[in-house]
């Protein structure tokens, strides 16, 4: 004769797993790739930042998002990445995380910039531009900003 008893510990324990296993299968349900709209249809694509070696990678790369830029770059610099981060810099990758990017894996690493000058920038009288930072073909750091001391910085994705 087998007998088979179970606490109500036990139980308690298989019902915070069951329940786990549900709250992650909702969460990568809601983790969907961004929605974008085109011609009046919703499609999902997921952010590629790999594969940019050109001009016009770069130009391609920022037109996914909407934007036009005006031929070349008004400016192309490289450098070397900080070892550590001051106050600005944190700062500043807050933003690219909230888009998927981390400059913190790139520490002490020989990047390029690129900063292209934005032309169907709405509702704002200033120079906008576009920076793209590039590490071995992939796009490490994006942003639009304005070349106003007092104006603004955001991601990609146009503004509202």
């Amino acid at each position: 004769m087998f007998i088979c008893s179970v606490r109500a510990a036990t139980l308690k324990f298989f019902g915070a797993v069951a329940l786990s296993l549900v709250v992650l299968i909702a969460l990568f349900a809601l983790l969907e790739p961004a929605s974008v709209v085109a011609g009046g249809e919703v499609y999902t694509e997921a952010a590629n930042y790999s594969g940019i070696k050109t001009e016009d990678d770069r130009v391609s790369f920022l037109s996914r998002y909407g934007w036009e830029v005006s031929g070349a770059p008004v400016s192309e610099k490289t450098f070397t990445m900080p070892e550590s981060f001051d106050r600005v810099l944190i700062g500043y990758n807050e933003l690219q995380k909230e888009q998927g990017l981390d400059l913190s894996k790139y520490k002490k690493k020989k990047v390029t910039r690129y900063t292209y000058e934005i032309t169907n920038y709405a509702d704002y009288e200033g120079k906008v531009y576009a920076n793209l930072i590039i590490y071995k073909n992939k796009v490490i750091s994006a942003d639009i900003c304005s070349a106003d001391p007092d104006g603004f910085v955001h991601g990609l994705k146009k503004e509202k």
